[in-house]
């Protein structure tokens, strides 16, 4: 097993098939269900194969230099080597490159120092954990340069003054339009990483009025930051298709976290502030959401309460009633464990996208197969293969998306 490819990829025609699986997506009217896969930067830090650079965790999140660096080495090696329907070869127009903290953006933004963690992603250590009662203390952050975002924003300064006329491959880099911090991992996602997962868990049974202060606290300041930042970016850019524009269609968030609460806490703690969140951030219109884990017990409600039309599953997922529960109108993205991907072998992942597909999920042309989720380093790129190659197998439609067929065992 290796993590590139033996066998280089016609781009331009992978490209194009690309295309015209997503096209028929968009359309409603699928061939195949598209299949997709995400990673990140760890990707390549704990990877010594395809870094490059030489670069750790620590140079990545404290010299703007190796963020450059590193993301333009972990582009080039996905780009050649990770296969999905997602476009390969040479960027059109050059190599985007973007100030990238992570999830540590927000907890990081709020005050909550970072904690290196030998050769893994760093992580913030709460800030209320012993102290509860300091959350009465704390002053609002500034939105573009509080605490670690006062980091992003010079990684952005540094960008935009470095990047133009640099060229990576015979392609220009292409500059950051923005700093992190205008989406958000989740009120709830923000109010563990700031207290804690145990002790908010306590606080839910034994403070419920801790946890809605805490709850108001978070949100009420990730809208101000949010806002704040989209105004920032409008200003530099008052041609942005979005300038003045807050409110818009299939707007998006996550809040991984609420995989710790059963469905009546997530009613009581947890949906007044995301309903907040889409007062602000919504035209009204359906809503996507990203949720780690099986959270799967909340998508019926989130469907009806919030207008999610989207969801992004993390692993395990119950396959089989899924897709009964939501109804075929609702797009599911998911597939595989990423442990089953990493360490196959291939016939064990080839049968897993089988058993999935056959499922009954791709009922109403609605479903995504990825990884469920986020690449781990060091996934062979034979496994990726694997998936993609079943995917296209037995993920095929027939009658524009609204029968599946039956795959072959």
């Amino acid at each position: 097993m290796s993590f590139f490819l033996k066998h280089p990829v016609d781009a331009a025609r992978h490209n194009d098939e690309v295309e015209r699986v997503w096209q028929a997506y968009r359309d409603g009217k699928p061939y195949r269900a598209p299949v997709t896969l995400s990673g990140s930067i760890s990707n390549l830090l704990c990877n010594p194969a395809i870094n490059t650079t030489g670069y750790t965790f620590r140079d990545f999140f404290e010299d703007p230099r190796a963020q450059i660096a590193a993301q333009l080495a972990y582009q080039r090696w996905w780009r050649f080597n990770v296969l999905c329907d997602q476009p390969m070869g040479f960027p059109k127009n050059g190599w985007q490159v973007n100030v990238d903290l992570q999830n540590s953006y927000e907890a990081g933004w709020m005050g909550c120092p970072l904690h290196y963690l030998d050769e893994s992603l760093p992580d913030t250590v709460p800030i209320l954990g012993e102290r509860k009662e300091h959350l009465h203390d704390l002053a609002p952050p500034d939105p573009l340069r509080g605490n670690l975002l006062g980091r992003a924003m010079e990684f952005f300064d540094y960008m935009q003054e470095h990047c133009p006329g640099m060229e990576f491959e015979g392609l220009p880099v292409l500059p950051p339009q923005t700093i992190p911090g205008e989406g958000t991992d989740g009120p709830f996602t923000l109010a563990y990483k700031l207290r804690g997962a145990t002790e908010l868990c306590m606080d839910v049974a034994e403070d419920p009025e801790y946890v809605h202060q805490l709850m108001a606290f978070v949100t009420e300041n990730t809208i101000r930051r949010m806002k704040a930042i989209r105004q920032w970016r409008w200003s530099r850019r008052p041609e942005s298709p979005d300038a003045r524009q807050f409110r818009r269609a299939g707007w998006g968030f996550a809040d991984d976290a609420i995989v710790l609460l059963s469905p009546s806490q997530y009613r009581e703690f947890v949906l007044p502030y995301h309903r907040r969140l889409a007062e602000e951030f919504s035209d009204g219109g359906p809503i996507s959401i990203h949720l780690c884990g099986d959270a799967s017990r909340f998508f019926a409600l989130m469907r009806d309460e919030l207008r999610v039309r989207s969801f992004d599953t993390g692993f395990p997922v119950p396959w089989e009633r899924l897709r009964k529960e939501v109804g075929p109108d609702v797009e599911i993205r998911g597939g595989p464990s990423i442990a089953l991907l990493q360490s196959g072998p291939p016939e064990r992942i080839k049968e897993e996208v089988r058993r999935i597909c056959s499922s009954g999920i791709m009922q109403g042309g609605r479903f995504i197969l990825r990884e469920g989720n986020n690449m781990a380093p060091r996934t062979p790129v034979e496994h990726i293969e694997a998936m993609y190659e079943a995917g296209q197998r037995y993920g095929r439609y027939s009658e524009g998306g609204r029968q599946c067929p039956r795959p072959a065992v």
